[in-house]
């Protein structure tokens, strides 16, 4: 499967950004979708995920309230909806697919099996 992520640009402090994430060339419903980011000289980090079977949805603690994902199983998109931004949250974001992943393994960047080519967000003071 192939994924493109759009949707970044700038943005000030407490706007709003929806990331898109398109699949193509496999079926969508089979695969979970995660949101990470990486910041400049950090680590890339989780931020959202949406399993396969049932669609439920986990987030990385700190995010949670904030960000939302969601998915459309028709257009193969993955959303990324990211409210009241903070200059902290500025970082490339990637979005990632797997097949076989397992809870215990979903924040975990390595585990994930196909990545997009990502998408900066920036948020000014």
């Amino acid at each position: 499967v192939q994924l493109q992520a759009s949707g970044g640009g700038l943005v000030q402090a407490g706007g709003s950004l929806r990331l898109s994430c398109v699949a193509s060339g496999g079926t969508f419903r089979v695969y979970s979708i995660g949101w990470f980011r990486q910041a400049p000289g950090k680590e890339r980090e989780f931020v959202a995920g949406i399993r396969r079977n049932g669609g439920t949805t986990h987030y990385a603690d700190s995010l949670k309230g904030r960000f939302t994902i969601s998915r459309d199983i028709p257009k193969s998109t993955t959303y990324l909806q990211m409210n009241s931004l903070k200059p902290e949250d500025t970082a490339i974001y990637y979005c990632a697919a797997s097949s076989g992943i397992i809870l215990s393994q979903l924040r975990i960047a390595s585990s994930w099996e196909h990545w997009g080519q990502g998408t900066q967000v920036t948020v000014s003071s």
